[in-house]
Parts: structure tokens; C-alpha cells; sequence
């Protein structure tokens, strides 16, 4: 058991998971608040391994290991979650409007299970309020910004409404996520049929373009509950449209293989299930993705990375870029360095010059796990 195992039993897991967050990410600000802190913190945990560099969505990266949106809502801790080793973050997900999110309790632990289930509902301070944060963020750190629908606007009003949002923090960001798929705000999901989310695509595309002096990538963050057919839909919209990327997944609605007692997967109510038992079905959607866009749309992977190797799993089944949360939430502020090093490790002994050789190479291969010997330039 780590350090940061005992704490976590002893200490943080008493608190609700919300509070802890909280503690978490302040002590986070505190450490790296003295002038050159976060520099120093990323000397020493930062990925300098030449076998993490890749390129992805135009960007170049220290390592494919990003921090899943959700976690630092409102940016607020860039800083210090850079300095962890993270190649890239993700903030929000974002909305035109400040908006409270639900009530807590809304975030629940499932420790047998190492996983959680939420019901936030986009809690933020809005677009407006992070932009001032993210033009702050230190030089070479990649940020990537998730926006969504506002609680209290209709589906009709989708469009305009991620347009707000876009135009506060568009031109900031290094890359744009259209959130469609959070399950906790209500007829959101529904924005994932093919024609709603064309046509939102094509307004969030037009208002990156006129708010942005240069091409912002965009991507869409789908459902892992999705059906085949839908998947399908979807993957040939990405193309259709030129879409950047890809983001497979989001939380489920499924409870299915927990380890944690049913009375206490009941108690914990209702949400999206993140961590390790939604890993299967995320890496599942992955595959398909990969298959159905052919190597032409960025993916990125998302839903139950745990460890290394489940980051390699992942690129081997097309993932450009991986991110994770919940792993981070159990795993400690050394968790990225940890996985960094592990992925490096897997990227050699398959005989790789790099990360950005490995991808899809097990869905090319036709090999269902292993490593494949082949040196790429």
C-alpha cells in the first residue's frame, strides 16, 4: 500500500467525495502558487521520455496522458495539475451561464470497485469566468476545453447556446469537446443523433472559426451506452463533416459486473459510473471507432485507464491520446508519472520508437493483445 493509499483510506475517503476533491485540488494551488513551484514540480514528475512524444490534433505532446474534463471544472488548478506530468488537461465541461449543477450529495465512491458514480450536471462559473484563468496558464501547456449544453436551455436552443460558450473561451483553447453525452443533464444524450449533432457541429465549427485567429480542433465526447448501429451513425458524421476527434467515452448508465454489495451500488443512486468497470465496453467503442473512421478521425480514450496497461491497450486499439480521472482520484498525485513511466516501458519492449508508432497497431495486426515487434521511424 502507497503513501497515498493510507491517506486515502485513512483520511480522505471520510469525507465526502465532492469535499475531498476540493481539499485536494487546494492543496494542489497552494503548493504550486510560489513563483517557479510548478516548473520545479514538472522538472521532477514531467514525461522527458522521447518514447511518450506524440503528435496529435496538430499539437505536439511530452506524453499522450491527458486529465479527463470534469475534474478541474473552472481551471483553477492548471498549474498545479501540470506540474504532475499530465502531457495535456481538459477543463470543464463548461456552459454559456454560471449554473450550480445539482444537489449534493453527487459524487459517490464505489471503493470495491475503485470507481465513482456522478450526477453533477455541469456545475461551473461559466465560459466567461474561465477564460480569465486560461490566459494565465503557463507557456507549453496544452488545454483542451469541454463545453455543454446550459440546464436551462432546450435542445432547440442547443446551437446558439454552445456558440456563447465557444465565443468566451474558443480562441483560448488548444482544442474544443462538444459534450453530448453526459447522462445527468437532462435530453442532453438526445443531441447524439446524427442530424441534432451535425447540426451543432457545423455552429460550434463556424464560431471557432470566426472568434480563433487559427484552426482549433474539435471533437465530440460520445456515450459508451450507445448501440452499434449508433456508433456507426456517428463514425461516418465524423468523416462526413471533417471532424478532429473522437472521444470514446463518457460514464455509463450500466451497473453491470460491480464488485461493490447491490445495496450499496443502490445507495450510491443514480449517475454515471466511471472507472474500471466501465473499461470493456469503453476500449469496445474505441475499436469500433478505429475500424469504422479508418486511422483519418483523432481518437481519444477515455473510460476506465487505470494503468499503463490499460493506456497501452488503448493506443494499440487507435488511441491517439488517452485520458483518465478516475484513476487519478485513487491513484494519487504520482499516478501520471507512475503511468508515464509504465507506457514508455510497454512503447520499447514492443520494439516502437515511440507512442505514435504504436497506435492501432494491434487493430492492424489483427492481434488480440501482446506485443507486436516492428521499430517505426
Amino acid at each position: 500500500m502507497t503513501a497515498y493509499d493510507q491517506l486515502f483510506t485513512r483520511g480522505l475517503a471520510r469525507l465526502d467525495a465532492e469535499t475531498a476533491h476540493r481539499f485536494g485540488t487546494g492543496a494542489l494551488r497552494a503548493v504550486a502558487a510560489p513563483p517557479g513551484a510548478a516548473r520545479a514540480l514538472r522538472r521532477a514528475l514531467g514525461p522527458d521520455d522521447p518514447a511518450l512524444r506524440t503528435d496529435a490534433l496538430g499539437l505536439e505532446l511530452a506524453s499522450p496522458l491527458g486529465l479527463a474534463a470534469g475534474f478541474d471544472k473552472d481551471a483553477r488548478a492548471l498549474t498545479g495539475l501540470w506540474g504532475l506530468g499530465f502531457g495535456f488537461l481538459e477543463v470543464g465541461t463548461l456552459t454559456a451561464r454560471a449554473q450550480p449543477g445539482r444537489a449534493r450529495p453527487r459524487v459517490v465512491r464505489l471503493p470495491a470497485d475503485r470507481a465513482l458514480v456522478n450526477r453533477m450536471g455541469f456545475p461551473n462559473h461559466g465560459a466567461a469566468a474561465a477564460a480569465r484563468r486560461l490566459r494565465e496558464r503557463p507557456r507549453g501547456l496544452v488545454v483542451g476545453v469541454n463545453v455543454g449544453r446550459s440546464a436551462d436551455a432546450a435542445n432547440a436552443d442547443a446551437v446558439a447556446d454552445h456558440r456563447a460558450a465557444v465565443a468566451a473561451v474558443g480562441a483560448l483553447a488548444d482544442y474544443v469537446v462538444v459534450n453530448v453525452s453526459s447522462p445527468n443533464t437532462p435530453g442532453l444524450r438526445d443531441l447524439q443523433a446524427v442530424d441534432a449533432l451535425g447540426e451543432l457541429i457545423a455552429g460550434v465549427r463556424a464560431e471557432l472559426d470566426a472568434s480563433a485567429a487559427h484552426r482549433v480542433p474539435l471533437l465530440v465526447k460520445l456515450a459508451p451506452d450507445l448501440d452499434d448501429a449508433a456508433l456507426d451513425g456517428l463514425a461516418e458524421l465524423a468523416l462526413e463533416v471533417g471532424l478532429d476527434g473522437l472521444i470514446a467515452t463518457n460514464t455509463t448508465l450500466s451497473r453491470d459486473g460491480l464488485a461493490s454489495a447491490p445495496a450499496v451500488v443502490e445507495a450510491a443512486g443514480a449517475g454515471g459510473l466511471s472507472g474500471p468497470p466501465l473499461r470493456a465496453r469503453a476500449l469496445a467503442v474505441l475499436s469500433r471507432l478505429h475500424r469504422r473512421t479508418a486511422g483519418r478521425v483523432t481518437l481519444v480514450a477515455a473510460g476506465g485507464i487505470a494503468d499503463a496497461d490499460d493506456a497501452w491497450a488503448s493506443v494499440r486499439a487507435g488511441a491517439s491520446l488517452v485520458q483518465a480521472y478516475t484513476g487519478f482520484v485513487y491513484g494519487g498525485p504520482l499516478w501520471a508519472w507512475r503511468l508515464n513511466a509504465g507506457l514508455a516501458a510497454h512503447v520499447r519492449r514492443a520494439g516502437f520508437a515511440s507512442v505514435a508508432g504504436a497506435v492501432g497497431s494491434a487493430a492492424r495486426s489483427d492481434e488480440p493483445s501482446g506485443d507486436r515487434q516492428q521499430v517505426c521511424p
